[in-house]
C-alpha cells in the first residue's frame, strides 16, 4: 500500500512592516529643555541664522513640514511641539500659570538658548502664535523678527467675537469653562472633536493626508487635559497679562509680518487695525487659503517669512 503523500505547507507571508510615522524630511528630533523642567519635543534640521516654527490646534510641529524644508536651505530651522502638545511634556495644571503664554513663551527661549541660540526669529501659527506674541512682548532682546500665521493677539480674540458669529470659536467657550466639563466631553470622543476643526477649517482636504490627520488625532487624543488648559489660560491669565501690556503701553518692537484670512470682514472688524495696535512695524496680508496655511500654502508662508527676515 503506497503512502499518500503529503504536501508542503505553504509559506507563511512576512509580516509587512508598519509604515513610518511621518516626520520633517531631514530633520532630526530630539528632547530639549523649556522652562520648569519641562521637556520639548523640537526637530531641528538645516544651518544659518535660527528660525523657530511653533505649531497650532490641533497640530504638532509636523504642520511645518513644507516650510521647514524650504527654510531649512538658509536657516537652522526649529519646530518645537508646545508643552502639552505632541511628544512634549503634559505638565498637570497646578494653576493658570502652567499654560499661560507667559510660560509657554519662557519654553521657546530657553529651548533655543539650550540649542545654542540667544536670538532668533519666531514664527506661529494659531495657538502656536499666541505664544511667539508673547514672547516678543516679554523678550524683545531674544526675538528678532515675529510672524503670526491666522490669528489675532490673545485680548482682541476675545474682544472681536460677539454675537452670533462667536459661533465660529465654540471651542474657545467651551474650553474655557471650569476643569472638568470639558475634559470629559471632549475625552468622550477626542477624535470626532479634534477632527472637525481638521475638516472644516481646511479649504484643500488633501492639505492633510490621511497618516499625518491620524498623526494629529493621535496627539490631541492623548493630550486633552492640556490643550483644555492651554485655552482656559488664553480667556483668563493671558487676557490678564494683555491688559497689563496694552495699558502700560508696550508694544512689539521687532519687524511683525501678519498672514490671515479675511475672516475680519465676516466678524465686523479690521485685522490690520487692530494688529497696527501692537505692532508698529507691521505687514499684514490677507491670504486665499484656509487656516491651515503652512499646509496648504507652503509657498506663501516661506516667501513671507523670507521677506520678514529681510527687514
Amino acid at each position: 500500500m503506497t503512502e499518500p503523500t503529503l504536501s508542503a505547507a505553504p509559506p507563511t507571508p512576512p509580516i509587512p512592516p508598519a509604515p513610518a510615522a511621518p516626520a520633517i524630511p531631514g530633520f532630526t528630533c530630539r528632547s530639549a529643555p523649556g522652562a520648569d523642567g519641562v521637556r520639548l519635543n523640537v526637530a531641528v534640521g538645516g544651518s544659518g541664522t535660527p528660525v523657530v516654527l511653533l505649531h497650532g490646534f490641533p497640530q504638532t510641529h509636523l504642520m511645518w513640514r513644507h516650510v521647514a524644508v524650504e527654510l531649512a536651505t538658509e536657516h537652522t530651522v526649529i519646530c518645537p511641539d508646545l508643552r502639552g502638545y505632541g511628544a512634549s511634556d503634559k505638565p498637570a495644571a497646578t494653576g493658570a500659570a502652567t499654560y499661560s503664554k507667559r510660560t509657554m513663551a519662557a519654553d521657546v527661549v530657553e529651548l533655543a538658548r539650550a540649542l545654542g541660540h540667544e536670538r532668533f526669529a519666531l514664527v506661529g501659527h494659531d495657538r502656536g502664535a499666541l505664544v511667539a506674541i508673547r514672547a516678543g512682548l516679554d523678550h524683545p532682546e531674544a526675538v528678532t523678527h515675529l510672524a503670526s500665521l491666522d490669528v489675532l493677539p490673545t485680548l482682541d480674540s476675545w474682544d472681536v467675537l460677539r454675537g452670533t458669529t462667536a459661533a465660529v470659536a465654540f471651542h474657545l467657550f467651551l474650553m474655557a469653562q471650569p476643569p472638568g466639563l470639558p475634559e470629559q466631553l471632549i475625552g468622550a470622543c477626542p477624535d470626532v472633536f479634534f477632527g472637525h476643526f481638521l475638516d472644516v477649517w481646511a479649504r484643500d482636504p488633501a492639505a492633510i493626508p490621511a497618516d499625518v490627520r491620524a498623526a494629529y488625532l493621535a496627539a490631541s487624543r492623548a493630550a486633552v487635559p492640556s490643550i483644555v488648559a492651554d485655552v482656559r489660560a488664553s480667556a483668563g491669565i493671558d487676557v490678564e497679562h494683555d491688559r497689563t501690556d496694552r495699558a502700560a503701553g508696550r508694544r512689539l518692537g521687532m519687524p511683525v509680518s501678519v498672514l490671515q484670512q479675511d475672516w475680519g470682514a465676516a466678524l465686523g472688524f479690521d485685522a490690520a487695525e487692530l494688529w497696527r495696535a501692537w505692532a508698529p512695524d507691521l505687514r499684514h496680508t490677507t491670504v486665499s487659503c484656509g487656516h491651515f496655511m503652512a499646509e496648504e500654502a507652503p509657498g506663501e508662508v516661506s516667501r513671507a517669512v523670507r521677506e520678514l527676515l529681510s527687514r
